[in-house]
């Protein structure tokens, strides 16, 4: 057993995990492209990928992530990008997601 901290990161990949079992999960840190502390774990883009979607508008699985990271968006999560997709999808997709914009909050504008 470690005696690391857990990151921000580490427990919205457990919760994730745990309630959706997907075939693949990413969980991107985009702190660093933001007026934040060097090291931060504020913004993130979070992509999953599961067949629990099936059936769920876009909006009814956003709902359900943002329901179960309820304590990380009220804690230290600012910002989460969120892209959905069933397994389908994902293959019709090619496996990408689009780069995120760059930064226009805080000192950046």
């Amino acid at each position: 057993m470690s005696d690391a901290p857990t990151t921000v990161a580490q427990m919205i990949n457990d919760k994730l995990v745990d309630a959706l079992a997907p075939v693949h999960l990413d969980i991107i840190n985009e702190s660093n492209n933001h007026n934040v502390p060097a090291n931060s774990e504020t913004h993130f883009k979070v992509v999953v990928v599961s067949d629990g979607f099936a059936d769920q508008s876009l909006v009814q699985r956003h709902r359900s992530i943002n329901k179960l990271l309820s304590d990380e968006l009220t804690g230290p999560v600012h910002a989460l990008s969120l892209h959905t997709h069933t397994a389908q999808e994902w293959a019709d997709k090619g496996g990408v997601v689009p780069a995120s914009p760059p930064c226009r909050g805080g000192s950046a504008r």
